[in-house]
């Protein structure tokens, strides 16, 4: 059985804490090595114990609006190979682009809901520690309405299938489970891919960083407009 994933948490709310604590350990998978309740003291701890994934609240103390995000880009730049999930209550593209805005790998953005389901926390955790992104599916469930800006970006040249498969990529779902949700063949949802991101002229890019990159570019185009 492979070694718990060792975890730092950062919350200011103890029993928010605490759940978010329980809903990481509870299948043994994951052990929480420190679990603090500000930005500086999380700075110290992963400095002095090493985990592999940090879980952070978005709003902290001192100001409460995004020390989460800016925690995560002082982290990355301290321990570029640390893995970190941002909980927030808000799904609003601005705050995923702005933690995600010097590049995709290792990083997460949810909502705190999702501490509710132990199993997609974890599956969360797992990813950004092997270097893979995750963009909460709440985030991104109201960008499929026809909300594109003609001009500034290759978005309107997808056809209506691609921006199927590309709402669908954007809920985290692998090609099978697109194929699935679309009643299409798998190797259809391979093609339908492949052709979204010529059009997004990701085509020299490896395989999942092409599949975030497209996502992102989605959000960008439909949230552009919201402050932070």
């Amino acid at each position: 059985m492979d070694e718990p994933l060792r975890v730092a948490i950062a919350e200011d709310h103890y029993l928010v804490r605490e759940g978010i604590r329980r809903a990481l350990e509870a299948g043994g998978q994951v052990e929480v090595v420190a679990a603090v309740g500000d930005p500086v003291e999380l700075q110290e701890s992963v400095a002095r114990l090493a985990p592999a994934v940090v879980v952070t609240d978005i709003r902290m103390p001192p100001s409460h609006r995004t020390e989460g995000i800016d925690l995560a880009h002082r982290l990355r730049a301290e321990h570029p190979r640390i893995g970190i999930v941002v909980l927030s209550q808000y799904a609003e593209t601005t705050y995923a682009l702005e933690l995600l805005r010097d590049g995709t790998s290792g990083l997460a953005y949810l909502l705190k809901e999702r501490v509710g389901d132990p199993d997609q926390l974890v599956a969360a955790v797992r990813e950004v520690a092997h270097g893979g992104s995750v963009i909460d599916p709440d985030v991104v469930a109201t960008l499929v309405a026809g909300n594109t800006h003609p001009g500034r970006s290759a978005l309107p040249s997808l056809t209506d299938r691609e921006r199927g498969v590309l709402e669908q990529m954007a809920q985290g779902r692998t090609n099978a489970a697109i194929a699935g949700a679309l009643h299409l063949s798998e190797s259809s949802i391979e093609k339908y891919a492949t052709s979204i991101f010529a059009k997004l002229h990701l085509s020299d890019e490896p395989q999942t960083h092409r599949r975030v990159t497209a996502v992102l570019a989605f959000l960008r185009d439909a949230g552009r407009a919201q402050p932070l």
